[in-house]
């Protein structure tokens, strides 16, 4: 009977992943760790370099979106430093990243929070309500109320399936834009707006003439 081992190979050997250090970039492999932790140990600066560039240009072969980016390699360089813990001493060809900035956050972005009534709307839309206030009275200014307030209908019946009835939008659109557009739902009338029918395949075949 043949030794197991000789079959399936000796398991005393085998290396498992959750084993391993952890990558810091793991979108290259292992094995481009493994070049980078040699170039480090390189003792010859010249060897290092070359080392180095080699690595970058089949780092590129492997994530080839970078290629996409203005400094595409710049980025590239920057991840060797990353992924060597930045102990590689070489002339890099740019300005790498500092480690310190790794793990600074982004200042936050300042974010309005100011107090919407009628938040389902949007600010957005809310704004162009506003705007329409300032036009003259006319024809270009009624055809904006119109569709502003078409599109508030569309919105509420997004949120509300059971339907929307012109006044409620009329409302609405006189509250937010303070008594300025007051539309009468006897003379204006909004789309009915209907859900598409949703496209059904007939399981039957056809039959042969």
């Amino acid at each position: 009977m043949q030794n197991e081992d000789s079959i399936f190979g000796d398991t005393r050997m085998v290396e498992y992943n959750s084993d391993r250090s952890q990558l810091a970039l793991p979108e290259y492999g292992r094995n481009i760790q493994q070049m980078v932790d040699h170039c480090v140990t390189i003792e010859d600066r010249e060897e290092r370099t070359r080392c180095a560039y080699s690595i970058v240009q089949v780092m590129g072969n492997i994530v080839p979106q970078l290629r996409d980016e203005a400094d595409s390699k710049h980025i590239l360089w920057d991840h060797l430093a990353i992924m060597s813990g930045f102990k590689l001493d070489i002339d890099y060809p740019y300005e790498i990243i500092n480690a310190a900035n790794l793990g600074v956050k982004p200042e936050p972005i300042p974010y309005q929070t100011e107090n919407l009534k009628h938040r389902h709307y949007g600010k957005i839309m809310v704004d162009m309500i506003h705007q329409a206030c300032t036009y003259p009275e006319g024809e270009e200014r009624d055809s904006l109320v119109m569709l502003i307030a078409n599109h508030m209908k569309k919105v509420l019946l997004s949120i509300s399936k059971d339907g929307v009835d012109d006044q409620r939008v009329f409302n609405d659109l006189r509250d937010i834009s303070e008594g300025k557009i007051d539309l009468d739902v006897n003379t204006c009338q909004l789309h009915e707006f209907k859900e598409a029918p949703v496209a059904t395949t007939s399981k039957k075949s056809k039959k042969k003439k």
